[in-house]
Parts: structure tokens; C-alpha cells; sequence
């Protein structure tokens, strides 16, 4: 059971790995931070699996995370016109998938709850610095979208990448005490991603 649950969360991680690529290959040629539709496509899959691997992994900081971003990802192909492109179907069973892992992950109502955030695997304080590291990391698509909304156009500006880099530095620590393999491989790819975007935005100013 141990290797599907890391297969699930490190084909996530891949996910998130390969459309940061992307983002950057795209970016490096154009000598400009751009946004490929497929940037957004990628995101979505990798939350829906990264969701999956916190709850089996019983790991409510990870599940936050994605909760909170998933339908940020959503917007942003409803503003690049991908999402109208995608059958009707696919787009119900994605609004709807959260509200049923909810449903049945949690259908005993408190006890589950307490249990999530109760984990004896997790003291209080790791806890803490992991739900804050989510926010923060959140945050930078809660800024992205607010950006993005303003625009009526679906981009990636500075803020997005500073606290891009603020966020993971922040799980990556979370990951080394949490020794979770998974975390730590996403987030090494991740951060010197976000400290190249920086540089090329800067370079376009």
C-alpha cells in the first residue's frame, strides 16, 4: 500500500515538475514569462492527485494546498478559453470531485476531523509550519488570480514567483522534518524554477 501512496503523490510532483518545465522552456525562448495553456491543464490533474496522496498520507497541510488551488486552476483555463474546449462531462466530475472525497473520506463527520489534525505523526509545531507554508504557497495563485482577474488575461507576474519561492522554501523544510520524499523532490525542482522567473522579469523591466 506504502508504494501506491508514494507512486500516487511522486506522479503528482512529476506533474507539477513538468509543467513548471514547460513554463520555463516556453519562457527561456521567449525571454519572457509566459503562461502556456497546458501550464494550467497539468496543474489541475497534479492537485487532484497531490489531494488524493495528503489524504491517504493523513496529512491535512498537503490537502489544504490543493484545496485551495484547485479551483484557482479551474479560472485560469476559463480565462485562456481551455475549459469551454473540454467535454461537459470531464468539467462535472472536476467541480464535483472534491465535494465527493469530502462525502466519503469524511462522512463520520467530527471524529475524522479531529483525527486529520490529531495525527500522532505530526507534532503541533510541524503542524503549524505546514499549514503555514500551504497558505503561503497558496497565496501566490490567490494573487495570480486577483492579478489575473484585473488583467482579463491569465498571467504570471513577479508577486506570483516571490511568494512562490517564500512558500517552498518554507514545505521544503516542512518535507526534511516530515521526511517525506515526495515533498522534498518537488519543491529542489521547484525553487530554482521560481528564482528564474524572478531574474526574467526583472530583465523585462
Amino acid at each position: 500500500m506504502t508504494w501506491l501512496i508514494y507512486g500516487i503523490g511522486g506522479l503528482a510532483q512529476l506533474l507539477f515538475s513538468a509543467r513548471t518545465l514547460l513554463q520555463w522552456v516556453i519562457s527561456e525562448r521567449n525571454k519572457k514569462v509566459l503562461t502556456p495553456a497546458l501550464f494550467w491543464k497539468l496543474s489541475l490533474i497534479a492537485s487532484f492527485l497531490l489531494f488524493v496522496y495528503g489524504y491517504l498520507r493523513n496529512d491535512f497541510a498537503i490537502m489544504l494546498g490543493q484545496v485551495l488551488t484547485y479551483f484557482i486552476y479551474v479560472r485560469n483555463m476559463q480565462l485562456q478559453g481551455e475549459w469551454s474546449r473540454m467535454h461537459q462531462l470531464i468539467r462535472i466530475f472536476i467541480i464535483i470531485f472534491p465535494l465527493i472525497i469530502i462525502a466519503i473520506g469524511y462522512n463520520n463527520n467530527k471524529q475524522d476531523i479531529y483525527n486529520l489534525l490529531n495525527s500522532e505523526d505530526i507534532p503541533d509545531w510541524l503542524l503549524y509550519l505546514g499549514i503555514i507554508s500551504q497558505i503561503i504557497f497558496t497565496l501566490r495563485f490567490v494573487y495570480q488570480w486577483i492579478y489575473s482577474e484585473r488583467k482579463k488575461e491569465s498571467s504570471l507576474p513577479l508577486g506570483f514567483w516571490a511568494l512562490s519561492l517564500l512558500g517552498a522554501s518554507l514545505i521544503f523544510t516542512y518535507a526534511i522534518f516530515r521526511k517525506d520524499p515526495i515533498l522534498i523532490a518537488g519543491h529542489v525542482f521547484g525553487i530554482v524554477t521560481y528564482v528564474r522567473n524572478i531574474m526574467l522579469l526583472r530583465n523585462q523591466s
